[in-house]
């Protein structure tokens, strides 16, 4: 299966996982993205799905190096 939702949400678990040890919250977050909070709330509870560039964005926004999360994020993944 290509597209499990599961995966979206831990995606979506593991960048606010990171947003909250760093202290930043949705509404900052999504200042520095110049989206709306309701953006950062949908792709971290996998009801979004983010493309590479948005995951992208995303990390830069944080102050994270998007290759370590990347890697992170996919680890963290299970495929069959």
């Amino acid at each position: 299966m290509w597209a499990d939702p599961d995966q979206y949400k831990r995606i979506g678990a593991r960048l606010a996982t990171e947003r909250k040890r760093l202290g930043i919250t949705q509404v900052d977050l999504a200042t520095r993205l110049g989206k709306p909070q309701s953006f950062v709330s949908a792709y971290e509870s996998g009801q979004r799905r983010l493309d590479l560039v948005e995951f992208l964005r995303v990390a830069k926004a944080l102050g994270l190096d998007p290759q370590t999360l990347f890697a992170d994020v996919v680890g963290a993944l299970h495929f069959s």
